[in-house]
């Protein structure tokens, strides 16, 4: 192992999570965006680390359809095919950043490095079309202004596709319903910023050669 391995194996061992553990945070499957909002919520009101340490990250294309590796909805080697996903970002003071993802198998929270490589590989093998953007918002600007009515989880009969979370739907003074600004990927709209692949990865990953 490496010196900078090393060092980043250490930092993640004394790594303190900013959330509770896996098994009790909120969830409901398919809903990762109220997910991630809950998480961000339960950093914000108890006071681990602070809240501008923390951000949502929104994952998808143009055409919606992203690989992602890892996941417990694929068991294996194989990818699953997301219309859009979301994480929770945290920038560690310590100088490491870590992911939680309340649908991979990998560890929650992962160190950021670990979970780029293994649940988006690379960008060099995938067709473009299928290539992953991301956008990264700061956790209390997604507290503030997120909302969802969750309609897009509803068929054309008005049925529930998936169950819906039996906490209220999420809305701001101004919006019921806002979700799309977030999964698009056109920086002229929405909150925060959006990256490639490799901006990502070269923004928030480990700076030690």
């Amino acid at each position: 192992m490496e010196a900078g391995d090393r060092s980043a194996a250490a930092a993640a061992a004394c790594y303190q999570p900013a959330g509770p553990p896996r098994d009790a945070c909120v969830y409901s499957s398919c809903y990762c965006e109220e997910n991630i909002w809950k998480l961000c919520e339960h950093i914000k009101n108890h006071d681990q680390y602070p809240l501008e340490e923390c951000y949502a990250v929104f994952i998808s294309n143009e055409r919606k359809m992203i690989p992602i590796w890892k996941q417990q909805a694929r068991p294996g080697n194989g990818p699953v095919i997301w219309d859009y996903h979301v994480v929770l970002l945290h920038v560690s003071s310590g100088g490491q950043s870590f992911i939680y993802d309340l649908d991979t198998v990998l560890p929650f929270p992962c160190p950021f490095d670990t979970y780029v490589e293994d649940a988006f590989k690379s960008d060099d093998d995938i067709h473009p079309q299928f290539r992953r953007k991301f956008r990264v918002i700061r956790a209390d600007s997604y507290l503030k202004n997120f909302a969802s009515d969750r309609s897009h989880m509803k068929d054309s009969s008005g049925n529930w596709r998936e169950p819906p979370p039996p906490y209220p739907c999420i809305e701001t003074g101004d919006s019921k319903m806002n979700l799309n600004d977030f999964i698009s990927m056109d920086p002229k709209v929405g909150w925060g910023a959006v990256y490639t692949l490799s901006e990502f990865a070269h923004r928030f990953g480990s700076k030690s050669c």
